[in-house]
């Protein structure tokens, strides 16, 4: 039989073959671990649908395989598969290094029971969605998100599906059609090599990485928008709090307080906590504030989330920020807290610079760059006084948020720092 990368779910579409566990001639069991594959920053273990043999294995290491295409031969002596796996559950997530073996966690869960219930969280994302309404394209959101990502007009693909609904293989078939009709790209840039050079293959997370900022900026339009923010009594009040926060657990940064203040931002104007739904035609708003918190790592940026920041306090923030950076950076951060973000905060202070224009974590619509702390002169009143200053840039999508809403949004920030003690009556 010939197996086929699984549908993982959640739009992605293909996977770089990272690890071959097994090799041609050896005897597999089903649902033993016979390959590592990473999609969407995580590495994912797949195991064999059957017992058997290994044929012939058709995707080479660092090649990128897409949904649906023969992964490998296994010899099953006209035995017929118990299962067809089409989804597979990751309960951590490990990230393969660039150049190097991918480790994957102890605790990643491969038994039938788990696959099992992975096809089935899988079969409910693609069930079918509602009869068409208004003109609206009958498609399931992960379909959607895919037509976004292989820059696919949904309207335009003929459906197979019930009442016409189109499917991820009818996107498939469009774009492999002889007579298709994709948008204009760049053609590839050849780099010539002097002597000396080194090529290094873009795979990895670096890839994930490069594929994901490309979308976003030709996607979005970027504008960036920059304040100052005289934070004194911020640093007053945390250094003042910091042996308070230690003895519960906490280690007291300031991000804690831009999490909350953006959060009110948020709730004040729901488009900045958005996405946009191409093909539907619509701005969804988020009801959910999941603030997610850029991360470098030794292989490239990760981006944990802190799921739920409006219900949770200053110190709860503080313990989850210090576990899941550690986690994220020593490669133990699951799948689910590396995703769902709603608004993105990367915080460069500890590196210098005066300010970044940062790109946004697309298909949200804003990401806010947080810079470090200065001491400068500062007018209050008619005095020139010693104050602590720290600026702010806030990218957003043109498309959804305006320049005056973004503006409003910042200030809203803005007074919350500069007063913390408004934080109490959020």
């Amino acid at each position: 039989m010939d197996f086929k990368l699984p549908d993982i779910g959640e739009g992605i579409h293909e996977g770089e073959v990272v690890k071959w566990l097994v090799k041609e001639g050896d005897a597999v069991k089903e649902d033993q671990p016979i390959v590592q594959v990473m999609t969407d920053k995580a590495t994912v273990e797949i195991p064999a649908p059957t017992s058997g043999r290994i044929g012939k294995i058709h995707a080479a290491e660092g090649k990128t395989a897409l949904v649906g295409s023969v992964l490998v031969s296994i010899e099953t002596a006209g035995a017929t598969p118990a299962k067809a796996v089409s989804a597979v559950a990751a309960a951590s997530t490990k990230v393969a290094p660039a150049n190097g073996p991918a480790k994957v966690g102890t605790d990643t869960m491969i038994a039938r029971e788990v696959v099992r219930a992975a096809v089935e969280a899988q079969a409910a994302v693609v069930a079918p969605a509602a009869r068409k309404v208004n003109g609206k394209v009958l498609a399931a959101p992960a379909t959607r998100k895919l037509a976004r990502e292989m820059g696919v007009e949904i309207g335009i693909v003929a459906g197979s599906g019930p009442n016409g609904r189109v499917t991820k293989d009818d996107l498939k078939r469009f774009v492999t059609a002889p007579t298709k009709v994709m948008p204009a790209t760049h053609a590839p840039t050849a780099i010539a090599a002097s002597a000396g050079d080194e090529r290094v293959p873009l795979r990895g997370l670096r890839k994930i990485i490069a594929e994901a900022m490309h979308r976003s900026k030709s996607t979005a339009a970027h504008y960036t928008y920059v304040e100052e923010v005289d934070v004194t009594e911020l640093v007053n009040f945390r250094n003042s709090a910091k042996k308070f926060a230690e003895q519960r657990g906490a280690r007291l940064t300031y991000l804690p307080f831009i999490i909350k203040a953006v959060v009110a931002g948020l709730k004040e104007f729901p488009y900045v906590n958005a996405s946009l739904d191409d093909a539907a035609g619509e701005i969804v708003l988020k009801k959910s504030y999941h603030i997610g918190v850029a991360a470098a790592t030794d292989e490239g940026l990760m981006v944990p989330v802190v799921k739920d920041c409006d219900k949770k306090g200053i110190l709860q923030i503080a313990k989850e920020l210090d576990d899941l950076a550690n986690r994220t950076r020593s490669k133990r951060a699951t799948r689910d807290e590396l995703r769902g973000s709603t608004f993105t905060i990367t915080s460069l202070g500890s590196l210098g610079g005066l300010f970044a224009t940062p790109i946004i974590n697309y298909p949200e619509v804003a990401i806010m760059g947080v810079h470090k702390i200065v001491k400068r002169p500062w007018c209050v009143g008619d005095q020139i006084v010693p104050r602590d200053i720290m600026l702010l840039s806030l990218s957003l999508d043109h498309r959804v948020v305006d320049g005056a809403v973004g503006a409003q949004f910042m200030n809203r920030v803005v007074e919350i720092l500069q007063d913390p003690k408004l934080l109490l009556l959020e």
